[in-house]
């Protein structure tokens, strides 16, 4: 993400990421937020929501990038706060690995002890096919996670009903808005998961899509004031970090789990997303 990283060996990252900075029991006193958990909770209003599925909850994690800074002991802690929340879904946005594909074979036995009523679903990000998709892939199905590229599936609650689907990565994937959606029947809401947020201008004329959930900004991984991030990446640059309305739709990007770039995290520590659905439209939230 952060371009001073193709500046510096792999070996140095490597070594810095060793460091017990990145490994001991002292995160919550650094100003450094790079080993910080935040949970942030959203509530978000979708028109035509079955009853049934009022309050339901969606539990995301995204951008992990196993090695040099983010270590699997932040990811087990992850877990550990993500499962002690009870989702009734988990949704992984992408970005597992950094410069190393085999990463993803520690990662993704980790990812492996999510609990969710309804599954844990994943798609692809830049960093993921950049590495070696197809051992991410394989990785992912080995240990019983589905990865949904270009397609769908519905997700049923006590009667309701609503549409999950899975768009390839916007940067170097083959996204296809008509193969993703092309299961969806009826008037169902939509939750897409996209792994950069500006891929929804895209098709932000669809108005079937109730909210896409992305990660790929870091939230800019360094604000020099809250709000104002450092680096926007491509595809990152509108819908930086928290919720947004887009024509008929949201967008809700997260901060992340992961770091990449420089070992630094300010004013934007790592965000783990616990959206609930309600009943209702814009207005509503805006009142």
């Amino acid at each position: 993400m952060l371009k001073a990283a193709a500046m510096t060996p792999q070996r140095v990252l490597n070594r810095i990421g060793r460091m017990n900075y990145f490994h001991d029991d002292r995160h919550a006193e650094r100003t450094n937020e790079i080993r910080w958990l935040v949970e942030e909770f959203v509530e978000i209003p979708v028109k035509n929501l079955p009853p049934a599925l009022e309050g339901f909850t969606i539990v995301q994690l995204t951008d992990m990038h196993l090695r040099p800074y983010t270590q699997v002991e932040h990811i087990e802690r992850a877990v550990e706060k993500t499962n002690a929340l009870k989702p009734d879904l988990v949704v992984l946005t992408g970005d597992y690995v950094w410069h190393d594909g085999e990463d993803i074979l520690d990662l993704v036995p980790v990812l492996a002890r999510l609990n969710a009523r309804y599954g844990v679903f994943a798609v692809m990000g830049n960093h993921d096919i950049k590495t070696d998709p197809v051992l991410i892939e394989a990785t992912f199905a080995k240990h019983g996670i589905p990865v949904l590229r270009n397609e769908g599936l519905d997700i049923q609650h006590s009667g309701g009903v609503f549409h999950l689907a899975g768009i390839d990565d916007g940067w170097l994937g083959k996204p296809d808005i008509k193969a993703t959606l092309d299961k969806l029947r009826g008037n169902k809401p939509v939750v897409l998961l996209a792994h950069e947020p500006d891929m929804l201008d895209w098709y932000a004329d669809d108005t079937r899509i109730s909210l896409q959930l992305s990660g790929h900004t870091h939230g800019g991984q360094v604000q020099l004031k809250p709000g104002k991030p450092f680096i926007r990446p491509y595809l990152g640059r509108k819908y930086v970090q928290g919720l947004y309305r887009v024509n008929e739709s949201w967008v809700y990007t997260s901060r992340g789990i992961g770091s990449t770039g420089l070992p630094i995290r300010r004013n934007c520590s790592p965000e783990i997303t616990h959206v609930t659905l309600v009943a209702g439209d814009y207005y509503s939230l805006a009142a």
